[in-house]
């Protein structure tokens, strides 16, 4: 469904970037159905101290990191968010090995997307990322959003598809009839296998 509301982006070989590892899958089909590239952006969520769904911020691949709004009624400390940046650093130095270097961005049309936004602090991240290496335009792509993640991204992308905006979000797989973990190495072999 998401590709059918992206046709538009169909023959102007769009940068696909998948938010790893959950929407990798999406991002293959929407890179095949577009005539696109696929590659990843690397992102990390900062869980907090009490709540590992719940996230405080996150963090790029380059160590660029930010906090959340809330963060500070979260009763998450300093130094977790640290430990919780490095930690999430060495796993995304990990996955930029595994997954190989990053596409250019500079001056291409680039499709973020994820499995969905809960509070929106991982694609806002990435959309951050990503407006520093100058693209021509940033489009944040996802199936389903809560209200608030959708205000927290809206300003730092030219434009976002987002397929469904519940007044009942609580987490993003409730929003699925099939919700499994994404693999590493199906995260790698979708990420290597041709176009089509």
């Amino acid at each position: 469904m998401l590709a059918d509301r992206l046709l538009s982006w169909r023959g102007r070989n769009p940068l696909v970037l998948a938010i790893p590892r959950g929407a990798v899958p999406m991002g293959r089909i929407l890179a095949d159905r577009l005539g696109g590239e696929l590659d990843v952006v690397l992102v990390r969520k900062l869980p907090s101290a009490s709540d590992p769904e719940l996230a405080v911020g996150a963090v790029d691949e380059h160590g660029n990191r930010e906090l959340a709004p809330y963060f500070h009624r979260t009763r998450t400390s300093m130094e977790w968010v640290e430990e919780q940046t490095q930690r999430q650093l060495a796993l995304m130095r990990r996955r930029r090995e595994a997954y190989g270097p990053p596409a250019q961005v500079a001056g291409r049309s680039v499709l973020v997307v994820d499995d969905g936004l809960a509070t929106g602090s991982t694609m806002a991240a990435a959309l951050r990322a990503l407006r520093r290496q100058d693209p021509a335009r940033l489009v944040a792509c996802v199936p389903v959003a809560s209200r608030e993640a959708l205000d927290v991204i809206a300003p730092l992308c030219d434009e976002v598809v987002c397929l469904a905006v519940p007044a009942d979000f609580v987490a993003v797989g409730q929003h699925y009839r099939h919700f499994p973990q994404v693999e590493e190495g199906e995260a790698i072999a979708l990420l290597q296998r041709a176009p089509g």
